[in-house]
């Protein structure tokens, strides 16, 4: 007996399989989008980045994490019950073989105000920075100082920066190890000049995310090796620190982002942020002093900021 399928049937199968695929594919898809809208409009809602009458001003690198920011803001724009206005804003630094043409054309296609400001800050770099050191420091210096002229220019109210998760962590990393102090980078600052709310709507989003987004999106990607400079060592062994810790240890970075922001100054050593030399007993209970015989020392009550397990219910800025 001939147990082979018939040609047809053999394809009716294999279509059906690929539309499966597909489905899966486009379903996994779409809950990305709907947990990168909830966390980011968590992010907002809890430090109230954006209120009604705002002009976000979005500094679009042509990175994945700053195509992102815009993808998601505009999103919940549409659906938020306050009005803000978006401008997205690339600094043109003069990089050798910038395709100066990519983001005008994509902010173009998705119908979304922008400005291009040209300023050569590729060469000031170049001329400052001895060959063979890093030039990133300098270079966020200069590009930071631009932006906050051209906000004032745009009438922004605020600046959105792409930094995301694991950004935050890393950069409190860094400071910590190399620069000993505790100090990271937080989802909403005034600038130095006073003039400016920085925001990083972006703070609870986790960087595989973001990098699977892009892949999705297909956004229009430029590189940021264009100027030829090297990595920045000290952030690549924090990044392998942290990429290691997740492997052998899961949910350890998520609680050292947690640890962020559940801070206890009375535990800590920085006279300036906690009344050491005034403290005296009381006589009173105090939940926040300190415990003889501590019996869960590690432990970690409440959920984690922009997880999958808040309940914490964005009203302003929803997912859906």
């Amino acid at each position: 007996m001939n147990n082979r399928l018939h040609p047809e049937a053999t394809a009716t199968a294999g279509q059906a399989t690929d539309l499966k695929k597909a489905e899966k594919i486009a379903y996994e898809n779409n809950k990305l989008h709907k947990r990168l809208c909830r966390q980011v409009g968590q992010a907002i809602g809890d430090f109230n980045m954006i209120e009604d009458g705002d002009k976000v001003m979005v500094c679009l690198s042509g990175g994945k994490d700053s195509y992102a920011l815009l993808d998601i803001l505009l999103t919940l724009r549409e659906r938020a019950p306050i009005h803000f206005d978006i401008v997205a804003v690339n600094l043109d630094q003069k990089q050798p073989n910038f395709p100066a043409d990519v983001l005008p054309a994509y902010l173009e296609k998705i119908g979304v105000p922008y400005h291009i400001e040209n300023q050569d800050t590729y060469s000031i770099v170049k001329r400052v920075v001895p060959e063979g050191k890093t030039t990133c420091a300098l270079c966020s210096r200069l590009r930071r100082g631009i932006l906050y002229r051209v906000a004032g220019e745009l009438g922004a109210t605020k600046v959105a920066l792409g930094h995301h998760r694991d950004d935050i962590l890393e950069t409190f990393f860094l400071n910590m190890f190399f620069g000993a102090k505790i100090k990271g980078m937080p989802p909403k600052l005034q600038s130095d000049d006073g003039k400016r709310i920085v925001i990083r709507p972006l703070a609870y989003v986790k960087e595989a995310d973001l990098i699977r987004y892009a892949d999705v999106k297909q956004f229009p990607i430029i590189p940021c090796d264009l100027c030829g400079s090297q990595e920045n060592l000290q952030r690549k062994q924090i990044k392998g620190l942290m990429r290691e810790w997740e492997k052998k240890f899961p949910g350890r970075v998520d609680n050292i982002f947690s640890a962020l922001s559940t801070v206890a100054p009375s535990h800590l050593m920085d006279r300036e942020l906690f009344g050491f030399t005034d403290l005296k007993a009381t006589g009173e209970a105090d939940a926040n002093g300190d415990i003889a015989f501590d019996e869960e020392p590690c432990g970690t009550g409440g959920a984690l900021p922009g997880g999958e397990f808040s309940s914490q219910v964005i009203s302003l800025f929803p997912a859906d």
